[in-house]
């Protein structure tokens, strides 16, 4: 089963800038393996349910070794028997507008 899972992880307790924090999620994240497209406010990844939330697990447990407060949100898109879709959904909606989007 093909899951495409958006998330953002925020530290609550560290001030305003935590892109510090945020790049350690992006390392474990790179490090998967995993298909992923970063975007301003989440990252996307896709693979298997268990693949990608081992992949948030351990971005949670890395946060929380000195993070006290920690925002998560969660948005999954699952399906059976498909494959590409980090690319192919936009491609599609490309398809039907019959021009290019800003990606």
């Amino acid at each position: 089963m093909s899951v495409l899972l958006e998330f953002s992880m925020t530290p609550l307790d560290k001030g305003e800038s935590v892109s510090a924090y945020v790049a350690r999620s992006l390392d474990i994240i790179d490090r998967s393996g995993l298909p992923y497209k970063l975007g301003p406010m989440g990252t996307t990844i896709e693979g298997e349910w268990e693949e990608v939330m081992a992949v948030v697990k351990q971005c949670y447990e890395r946060m929380g070794t000195d993070c006290n407060r920690i925002s998560l949100v969660l948005k999954a898109d699952i399906r059976k028997h498909a494959e590409n879709r980090l690319s192919g959904k936009i491609t599609s909606v490309e398809q039907k507008l019959g021009r290019s989007v800003q990606r």
